[in-house]
């Protein structure tokens, strides 16, 4: 089997902002400002896509499209999802310094992947101007991997689809898909990492699956977390997940099952 060469991160709730907190707050914010009243569960089904696409499936499942319906008399369409995405915007964009923190194993994961000469690569749900929030924190902790592509790099074609990725692959000279490991922390990261041909991992604690802060992750009883931890571990394999880890520290553990798949 080919040797592990690249491993692209996703970046909210994968690296940074433990749960992905922010983008949740966001959401909520902007739907309620057009009297549309959202779950978190609903928040999260489509996390780590393009955040207008985002908006534009929330409003088409059926409860938030018969909600929308009888406030408004009629379908919701493309200026709807403008207007709601105008509002998400500055709603993240406020609070993305405060929840850009590095999650757990970060630095140890960096560190290793260095070690082996591995490249580091990026894909995000976020557009290049909430990037340099977030870039910026991040390399303020010493975070910074050798690629990053936003959807808007690749004519707004973010996730599922599998551009940015192939995007990453170009900008690092890895000459083939089978040479990388695409890790997330959502649905979507795995459909990308599925349609670009790469092995798709999800990442269980501080994940949008999971959908916990840190604060009530590590209040949970150990009984509790494994619980949880199974929960996020089933749901990534239902969807496609060739390997689940519970964290970032487990990046040994990865390359070996990489490069001893059959």
């Amino acid at each position: 089997m080919p040797e592990l060469s690249c491993v692209i991160f996703d970046w909210a709730g994968t690296t940074v902002d433990f749960g992905s907190m922010s983008p949740v707050a966001a959401f909520r914010e902007a739907f309620l400002q057009h009297e549309l009243v959202v779950t978190d569960e609903e928040i999260r089904a489509p996390m780590g896509m393009l955040k207008r696409d985002h908006i534009k499936t929330m409003l088409g499942f059926p409860r938030i499209r018969e909600l929308f319906c009888q406030k408004n008399g009629r379908e919701p369409n493309d200026a709807d999802i403008d207007s709601i995405y105008q509002a998400f915007e500055p709603s993240l964009m406020q609070v993305l310094p405060a929840c850009s923190s590095l999650k757990p194993y970060v630095p140890e994961a960096v560190d290793y992947l260095r070690s082996k000469g591995i490249k580091i690569g990026s894909t995000t749900g976020y557009t290049g101007k909430m990037m340099e929030v977030v870039v910026r924190c991040a390399k303020e902790q010493d975070y910074n991997p050798d690629c990053l592509v936003v959807p808007d790099e690749v004519g707004n074609q973010g996730r599922p689809f599998p551009y940015m990725i192939f995007e990453n692959l170009r900008r690092l000279s890895i000459k083939s898909v089978r040479e990388v490991i695409k890790i997330g922390d959502t649905l979507s990261d795995l459909e990308e990492a599925k349609n670009a041909g790469v092995f798709a991992v999800g990442v269980v604690e501080g994940s949008s699956v999971m959908g916990l802060t840190e604060d009530e992750f590590n209040a949970l009883s150990v009984v509790e977390r494994e619980e949880a931890c199974r929960k996020a571990e089933l749901t990534f394999y239902q969807h496609g997940a060739d390997f689940v880890i519970r964290n970032l520290g487990q990046m040994d553990l990865l390359q070996q099952v990489f490069e001893h798949r059959v």
